[in-house]
């Protein structure tokens, strides 16, 4: 395990969402007290999305509400459906439509849709960036031919917003063997139940929750008819660092899909930061 790495990365996270939510300098610095004292007690054999639950608790419970980035993710979702026929248009063009809309999906996090718009042309060039951003020619053809002979398809979704990037993949995966999974409660900006409903998800395919606030997909705490789901799949597309860093030593038909984000995963996988991921996981 490696949490301690980690540590950092989330006393900033809370540091930054303080600001973000608008704290006064006494609810930060009580945020950043607790923090403190949640790192102190952190169990550094666990995954470090468990620690990330405790430590964005914090800024919830200044906040009074179990959403503290309800708005936020409002705006993000409603900004990617704006952009989302244009994105279409590129990957039906894509001399390889399901190679772009993976490629989509992976870049879909790295597009920051807090501080930009449908018409910043900022967004066109991030497009184009992603359809530029190198895949590994075998995880990519291993997730080609896993969906293609899968008959139940179990995907992993990650951020509200990043979700309606999804949607391409989502589409060639096929709504009639696919079971799209968001968390069980709010955390962070992760796709919850009502993000996927303003998103269209649920009107284009099966939705379900794991039932769960880890920001990613920590087994023993999921509820049991998400176990069930997963178990029951003969492929899983697991979307995003935090449901990697959770799932990386589960057995089970795992192909991961993000994008390395900091130098805690970059280590782990490998690969530098930046880089796209497409990677069954590791079999004994």
């Amino acid at each position: 395990r490696v949490l301690f790495r980690s540590i950092p990365c989330f006393i900033k996270q809370v540091l930054d969402a303080a600001w973000a939510l608008s704290l006064s300098d006494e609810e930060t610095r009580i945020a950043l007290m607790e923090a403190l004292e949640a790192a102190r007690n952190a169990d550094w054999n666990l995954p470090a999305p468990l620690t990330g639950r405790d430590m964005h608790g914090i800024t919830a419970r200044q906040q009074g509400t179990p959403d503290p980035w309800a708005a936020h993710k409002r705006l993000h979702t409603q900004t990617a459906l704006d952009l989302l026929p244009r994105l279409q248009r590129m990957v039906d063009a894509s001399p390889d439509p399901f190679a772009a809309a993976v490629q989509f999906a992976v870049a879909g996090n790295a597009i920051d849709l807090g501080v930009t718009s449908a018409h910043d042309p900022d967004v066109d060039r991030a497009f184009a960036a992603a359809l530029q951003r190198p895949l590994n020619p075998d995880g990519l053809e291993d997730l080609r031919r896993s969906v293609e002979e899968a008959r139940a398809v179990l995907f992993l979704a990650d951020n509200a917003g990043e979700i309606v990037f999804d949607i391409p993949l989502l589409e060639r995966i096929g709504p009639s063997k696919l079971t799209v999974v968001v968390r069980g409660r709010p955390i962070l900006n992760d796709a919850t139940m009502d993000d996927a409903e303003q998103s269209g998800l649920t009107r284009r395919f099966t939705v379900i929750d794991n039932g769960s606030d880890i920001p990613g997909t920590w087994l023993p705490d999921c509820s049991p008819s998400f176990r069930a789901a997963f178990s029951a799949a003969d492929l899983i597309i697991s979307k995003g660092q935090g449901n990697f860093e959770t799932l990386s030593e589960v057995q089970a038909p795992v192909i991961f899909v993000f994008l390395v984000k900091c130098a805690v995963v970059a280590r782990i996988t490998g690969e530098p930061v930046g880089t796209a991921i497409v990677k069954r996981a590791a079999t004994p």
